[in-house]
């Protein structure tokens, strides 16, 4: 009993070591991504409409770090154990996160051209299949019948945000805005949090 308890608490300590790690990077993109935005030349509305872009493209980047902040605290505090391959998976999505910055102040200059609305895209289109493969990462170190193995079934939303990223991502090779559409769906789809993992969560 004792071996098992100490062992248990060894893998909340080391989950909670991942999370806190994780929420300080994301700290990091979100202040790096506000000193992107730019305050208008002039004092006039004028010059705020020209930055208009820019702050639109940050609010859409700071609501999609939200997003995935959010959700990675309800996964982990969901999870029990973690391994090797969840490490680098959750880095994996640390690094397509931390891209960001550079994509958001591309896009913001930037916002009807194809290299930066696609680049912006396709960063996207990386952190979406990371997060994917944190998930799995975690199953399989977890087990199928652990709580997060159960709450993860179906990731219908996952999937769908996977596939509107690739397609804004073609998109904007012909549409800026229909890139945009895209991009701001997964977003309005992902302002509830994940209710499966809040509720495992909850119990």
């Amino acid at each position: 009993m004792r071996n098992q308890k100490h062992s248990h608490g060894s893998a909340l300590e080391n989950t909670d070591r991942l999370e806190a790690f994780s929420d300080g990077v994301m700290a990091v993109i979100i202040t790096l991504m506000a000193f992107s935005v730019k305050a208008p030349a002039a004092p006039t509305w004028s010059a705020l409409h020209h930055t208009g872009p820019s702050l639109l493209v940050y609010v859409l980047s700071f609501s999609m770090v939200g997003i995935y902040w959010n959700n990675h605290h309800h996964l982990l505090r969901t999870t029990e154990r973690i391994s090797a391959p969840v490490m680098w998976c959750n880095l994996i999505l640390l690094f397509w996160l931390s891209l960001l910055p550079f994509a958001t102040s591309w896009i913001g200059r930037f916002p009807n051209h194809v290299a930066s609305v696609v680049t912006y895209g396709l960063v996207s289109l990386g952190a979406g299949i990371s997060f994917s493969f944190l998930v799995h990462a975690i199953v399989r170190a977890n087990g199928v019948d652990s709580d997060v193995g159960r709450a993860v079934q179906g990731d219908l939303k996952g999937f769908t945000s996977i596939g509107l990223y690739a397609v804004g991502s073609l998109l904007g090779f012909v549409s800026a805005l229909g890139a945009f559409i895209c991009f701001g769906l997964v977003a309005v789809m992902w302002v509830i949090p994940d209710r499966r993992f809040v509720r495992r969560h909850a119990h």
